[in-house]
């Protein structure tokens, strides 16, 4: 077999730039986003576009400054996000993302510190952090996508795959029990609880805005689609199918116990805005029970 040279052009980084330059500005959310980002990796029909875009207005809705603003990921498909955005973000170590940001909350109190990451990331091996930040009630806003399967890394079972679902790790059926997610945040502390799909985006707009006029620790579930690494093996059509379902099988009931929001989804799929109360916050307990007494 013989092999044809080619001729590759050389790479001009003048010409790249100038790209991104004539690029920049055309996209209406450009300022939050890093010049010559978008457009994203992520697959077809995954959500994690809407759940960036409606983080994005809720940021603006709040009118938070960007540079008062940070945002921390850990590792999956949901950590790329820390990656596009044009302010502080830290893409952290697997499951390590909450731990990172608890310090950079306790180093600038002032600023508004969100966690972006995924069920995998932040209920797997960064469990123990997420049980303990709410029981603490950092001050801190935990946004995590909820695909149900480890995407980025080839579709493994995780702690919220459904019960009989198919997955590389589970090729004849999940017989684990999943996480209620948000019954577990509430359990350990959290003050703000809320469950949505990628279809209910104005929804979580919303909350994501109350989340920074709140303090303490509150905690966004936001199920989306993985019709790549989830969808296929189960049988559930394309991101835009599984869409479908949210839009006709989501029941929106607030002010409730969020053990009472099903985590398995076998019938109706529960959303809403669960839990939203007050309570004093780890740095406000901090200064009283021990800085106060210090001589």
């Amino acid at each position: 077999m013989r092999y044809k040279l080619v001729d590759l052009e050389p790479f001009r980084p003048e010409e790249t730039q100038q790209k991104i330059d004539e690029t920049h500005g055309l996209h209406p959310d450009d300022r939050y986003l890093k010049p010559g980002r978008i457009p994203h990796i992520w697959c077809p029909g995954c959500g994690l576009g809407i759940v960036l875009s409606a983080f994005i207005k809720g940021l603006d809705s709040a009118e938070i400054p960007i540079d008062n603003c940070a945002v921390v990921s850990g590792i999956g498909c949901t950590g790329r996000v820390a990656g596009y955005l044009n302010m502080d973000t830290y893409h952290t170590t697997h499951g390590r993302a909450i731990p990172f940001a608890t310090g950079l909350k306790l180093a600038k109190p002032e600023m508004e510190v969100v966690v972006f990451s995924g069920d995998g990331d932040l209920f797997a091996i960064g469990g123990n952090h997420m049980i303990h930040a709410a029981r603490r009630n950092m001050d801190l806003t935990v946004i995590c996508v909820n695909n149900f399967n480890y995407g980025m890394t080839g579709g493994q079972a995780g702690p919220t795959t459904h019960p009989g679902a198919k997955t590389v790790t589970t090729p004849y059926g999940n017989c684990e029990y999943p996480f209620n997610l948000t019954h577990l945040a509430y359990a350990s502390g959290a003050v703000y609880v809320a469950r949505w799909t990628s279809f209910h985006a104005r929804y979580l707009i919303e909350s994501v805005q109350k989340c920074f006029s709140k303090k303490g620790f509150k905690f966004i579930e936001v199920l989306t689609p993985c019709p790549t690494g989830y969808g296929r093996p189960n049988r559930l059509g394309s991101g835009l199918d599984q869409m479908k379902e949210y839009r006709e099988n989501s029941v929106i009931r607030n002010h409730i116990n969020p053990m009472d929001a099903d985590s398995e989804l076998r019938g109706p799929i529960v959303v809403g805005e669960f839990v939203d109360e007050d309570k004093p916050t780890f740095l406000d307990r901090y200064r009283e029970e021990v800085l106060s007494k210090v001589p």
